[in-house]
C-alpha cells in the first residue's frame, strides 16, 4: 500500500520509527523500495553526490524535477518527497508555490521538502494551504551556507525549538531535523506532534534520513570518508573499483569470455 504524508504522521503515534533516505535515479529508487524504505528524499544534495558540485545552490528546479520524475515512477510504496531548491522558499510563497505546483505536475512525487524555520512558516502555511503536503528542515541549512559560513552542530536551543513549533503549527506533517545536539533534538521530538527526521541529530528522533552515497559508500576520490554521523553499511567504491580492474584485465589480456 503506498504511504501518505498521513499515514508518515501517524506512525509517530503508533511508535513506529520512519526509515528515509535520499535517491536520485530509477534504479536506486526501486531497491530501496521494494526492500521497504518509508520515504525517499529526491535532495538538492544531488547536487553534491551526483554533479560533483560544493553546494546545493546551483541545482535548478528543471534538474530537481528531471530526477523527481525518475525515482517516482519507480515506487510503489515508499512515500516520495522533492526538495524545493534555493531560490524558490526564499523569494516567497507565491514562487514556492509554482515550483511546487510543477514538481507536482511533472512528477508524481508525494511531498516537498522546504528548508527554514520560522521565517519560512508563512510560506509552508501557504503550500499546504494550495493542498501541497510539506516537509520542513530545521537546524542546519545547506542553502544557507554561505550566510552560515560552513556546517555546523546547531545548539541554539531556544531559536530551534521555536522554529520547529512554528512549522509544525504552518501545518507540516513531518520536520527533518539536521545537525542539532542530541539533547535539543530530543527535546524538540517530545514537544513536537509531527515527527521528527534526524541527520546527525542523535537517536531520539522519530526517524533517521541519510544520504544513498553516505552509507553505502559510492563516494569519489575526494571524499574517501563519509561525514561523522554517517553510519557506513556497505563500501560500493571498493567493489566497483575491483569489478573494473578485473574487467580491464580480461579485455586487456583477451581473456574475457561470455
Amino acid at each position: 500500500m503506498k504511504l501518505t504524508p498521513l499515514k508518515i504522521s501517524d506512525y509517530k503515534r503508533a511508535g513506529r520509527k520512519i526509515a528515509m533516505l535520499t535517491v536520485y535515479d530509477y534504479v536506486g529508487a526501486r531497491i530501496l523500495d521494494e526492500v521497504g524504505i518509508d520515504v525517499l528524499l529526491v535532495g538538492d544534495s544531488l547536487g553534491n553526490v551526483v554533479q560533483g558540485k560544493s553546494t546545493t545552490l546551483p541545482v535548478t528546479l528543471d534538474e530537481i524535477i528531471y530526477h523527481a520524475e525518475i525515482v517516482s515512477r519507480a515506487v510503489r510504496r515508499a512515500l516520495v518527497v522533492v526538495d524545493l531548491p534555493f531560490p524558490f522558499c526564499q523569494l516567497g510563497a507565491d514562487d514556492a508555490i509554482r515550483a511546487a505546483a510543477r514538481i507536482f505536475k511533472e512528477t508524481e512525487a508525494d511531498a516537498v521538502k522546504v528548508e527554514g524555520g520560522s521565517n519560512r512558516a508563512a510560506t509552508i502555511a501557504a503550500l499546504v494551504d494550495a493542498g501541497i503536503p510539506v516537509m520542513g528542515h530545521c537546524g542546519l541549512l545547506p542553502q544557507n551556507v554561505h550566510q552560515a559560513g560552513g556546517f555546523f552542530i546547531q545548539r541554539q536551543r531556544e531559536e530551534l525549538l521555536r522554529d520547529v513549533k512554528a512549522i509544525e503549527a504552518a501545518g507540516a506533517f513531518a520536520i527533518l531535523i539536521e545537525c542539532l545536539t542530541a539533547e535539543i533534538a530530543k527535546e524538540a521530538t517530545e514537544v513536537l506532534n509531527v515527527p521528527t527526521i534526524g541527520i546527525g541529530s542523535g537517536s531520539d528522533c522519530d526517524g533517521q534520513v541519510l544520504v544513498f552515497h553516505d552509507i553505502f559508500g559510492y563516494l569519489p576520490p575526494e571524499k574517501e570518508r563519509p561525514p561523522k554521523h554517517v553510519k557506513q553499511y556497505a563500501n560500493l567504491k571498493a567493489i566497483i573499483t575491483e569489478a573494473t580492474k578485473n574487467y580491464i584485465n580480461d579485455v586487456h589480456n583477451s581473456t574475457f569470455i561470455v
